[in-house]
């Protein structure tokens, strides 16, 4: 295997792995406010709190999603038009 395939696939691999690490990233106020509503009875505010951390996860998602499918349709579109300019000569 060749020296930039093995970066290629550490780097995969380390991507892959990275995320897998268990991670207690809240913050201590964020998590003793939800425990003490948890506790309490009033599942509200955490329900709130994991709505808005889906949806900090999901919009990168979409946009690249979007931009994928953006460049896929010119490029193909490009390519047809290519095609056509070709037949016509």
């Amino acid at each position: 295997m060749k020296t930039p395939m093995k970066k290629i696939l550490l780097l995969l691999v380390g991507g892959i792995m990275l995320p897998a690490i268990d991670l207690y990233a809240q913050c201590a106020m964020c998590r003793s406010t939800l425990e003490n509503n948890l506790s309490n009875g009033n599942p509200g505010i955490a329900a709130g709190i994991n709505t808005g951390i889906l949806y900090l996860l999901v919009i990168p998602y979409i946009a690249v999603m979007v931009l994928g499918y953006m460049w896929y349709k010119t490029s193909k579109n490009a390519k047809n038009d290519l095609r056509r300019s070709l037949a016509a000569k």
